[in-house]
């Protein structure tokens, strides 16, 4: 079983789609018979990707486009020669992303640059391309793909952090808006990816604790086919239950008024772990 709108002969658009999560979900749909467009920056990694997804859908079966994400004007071009070339999109994939190193009080233009391009290149993807697959009037379906630390917020990473929350908000209003749409068949989607070895990991080998990018997009793909809007990847080293308490304890520093963030507060570090015992020992 799959979403509806991943069929063979069907396109998919993924941005990022040169390497890690997106390269992997290329080549997982491209088994699954369908055709790709891989967006990225220009550079010896787009055309090598574009190779790899060509040995499997075949050289009439991929497009790869230079497409910075921050730029609305990319998304268009993107969209309109996905349509030149294929007619149809079935599958938007926002998944592309710059690595974290935004401080609070870091270099503004870093900061300036992982907003634009991982909160901003969702933004742009999803206004560029969502009227089109609603009057297409076929099974669609959108993923941005997110991160946990947009929801329980780490410290040290703030514009990153800052970045993944804004995605979370736009996908939860996609989701919620598209709700309202009569007849409405498209679906969005929200990816959450766990310890991924990517090109952000910073490492060759993958670090035991760390799923694939290939792991992650299969589960993307499940996630889809359930229906489900929250894609929660686990990984090598946290369960789904062990997520859970994290993001319930995050959200209850609103609700009990503790300290902001106090899951890495040292005085709240007790408590913390107790909760999270409780839970993993419960039958």
């Amino acid at each position: 079983m799959q979403h509806p709108a991943i069929s063979p002969g069907r396109v998919a658009v993924i941005t990022g789609g040169a390497s890690g999560i997106g390269l992997a979900s290329a080549m997982a749909l491209a088994r699954l018979g369908m055709k790709l467009v891989l967006a990225d920056l220009d550079g010896p990694g787009l055309a090598d990707a574009q190779g790899k997804v060509a040995a499997i859908a075949g050289d009439d079966g991929v497009m790869a486009l230079p497409t910075d994400v921050s730029r609305p004007g990319d998304l268009m071009q993107l969209r309109d020669a996905t349509i030149s070339r294929f007619g149809d999109v079935a599958l938007l994939m926002n998944n592309a992303g710059t690595e974290g190193g935004g401080q609070l009080s870091g270099d503004p233009a870093r900061w300036r640059r992982i907003i634009e391009v991982n909160l901003w290149g969702v933004i742009n993807g999803v206004q560029a391309f969502v009227p089109l697959l609603q009057a297409q009037g076929r099974a669609a379906a959108v993923v941005n793909t997110g991160s946990k630390q947009g929801i329980t917020c780490p410290p040290g990473d703030t514009a990153y952090n800052v970045s993944k929350a804004g995605i979370k908000v736009v996908t939860e209003a996609l989701a919620h808006d598209l709700r309202q749409v009569p007849g409405n068949q498209v679906t969005a989607h929200l990816l959450i990816p766990g310890f991924t070895h990517t090109g952000f990991t910073r490492a060759e080998t993958k670090p035991d604790a760390a799923w694939s990018a290939a792991q992650v997009a299969d589960f993307m793909l499940q996630g889809m086919a359930a229906g489900d809007f929250y894609i929660l990847c686990p990984d090598n080293a946290v369960s789904r239950r062990v997520d859970e308490v994290r993001i319930a304890w995050a959200a209850g520093d609103i609700i009990e008024n503790r300290p902001a963030l106090s899951r890495w507060h040292p005085d709240w570090a007790g408590p913390f772990g107790k909760a999270l015992d409780s839970a993993l020992n419960k039958p």
